[in-house]
């Protein structure tokens, strides 16, 4: 009955989230056409994720490892371990940012739109867009926007989930353009709402994110990047570990 119940919830939300896109798409359309449209469709995008979220019962908490100052701009690292952790990310960041994501989001009833306008995407498997993605990434830094940039590439497989390895991109990007690191831990999204196999559902609940303190990067040249990428692997990792572990006693 559990796992009925919580395919149930998963298709409530997958409907709030598709009706009040819908709802705000006219809006969201015509500042998309806008030479401001980053500021207005992120704040709409933060509204929409805490709209359909509440809906549905569920509420992200924010616990700060030290206040942080958003008239800077940051590479914003969250680990990926539930489709939560998007909306999670469109709430946690202020201003001007912009994801950086899979090319198949250009697909997406609800993500297409952004990934034609306000976000950068990139085939992976592909050496050349890969190079294209972060010199857009880049450009967009220089014009003072935090970049979203989900460090794995993808969410793990496994169940329960793990931090799994880094990729290097973020971090070189982070170092050319010298700009602090944001490490972000979504530490049990995956409980609230899983999209794999025969765990495969959602259900009301608090996604607990914690956000650390910005690791600086200037004076660090591109031979500092796997170090760098293995710190906040190993802070990000060590968050995860302990909030499940405390939330399992």
């Amino acid at each position: 009955m559990t796992k009925l119940l919580k395919k149930l919830h998963a298709y409530f939300y997958r409907f709030n989230v598709g009706w009040i896109y819908i709802l705000f798409w006219p809006l969201l359309y015509y500042f998309s056409r806008k030479p401001e449209r980053y500021i207005y469709m992120n704040k709409m995008r933060t509204w929409w994720g805490l709209f359909s979220s509440l809906f549905s019962g569920i509420v992200y908490k924010f616990e700060y490892e030290k206040p942080i100052d958003w008239s800077r701009n940051y590479i914003i690292c969250p680990n990926h371990i539930s489709n939560l952790d998007i909306t999670m990310a469109s709430i946690l960041a202020k201003g001007d940012y912009t994801f950086l994501g899979k090319d198949e989001l250009l697909k997406g009833f609800v993500t297409k739109l952004f990934f034609e306008t306000v976000d950068v995407p990139v085939n992976r498997l592909s050496a050349m867009s890969s190079f294209r993605a972060f010199k857009k990434v880049g450009a967009r830094l220089k014009s003072g926007a935090s970049i979203v940039i989900f460090p794995e590439g993808t969410i793990s497989g496994n169940y329960p989930p793990k931090v799994i390895e880094f990729k290097n991109g973020p971090f070189r990007l982070a170092i050319e353009e010298q700009a602090p690191i944001l490490p972000v831990t979504s530490i049990d999204t995956w409980k609230v709402y899983w999209d794999e196999g025969h765990q495969k559902g959602s259900r009301p609940g608090i996604c607990h994110i914690f956000v650390h303190e910005p690791i600086e990067t200037k004076g660090m040249t591109v031979d500092d990047a796997d170090a760098l990428r293995d710190r906040v692997h190993e802070i990000i990792s060590k968050k995860f570990n302990d909030g499940n572990r405390q939330g399992n006693s």
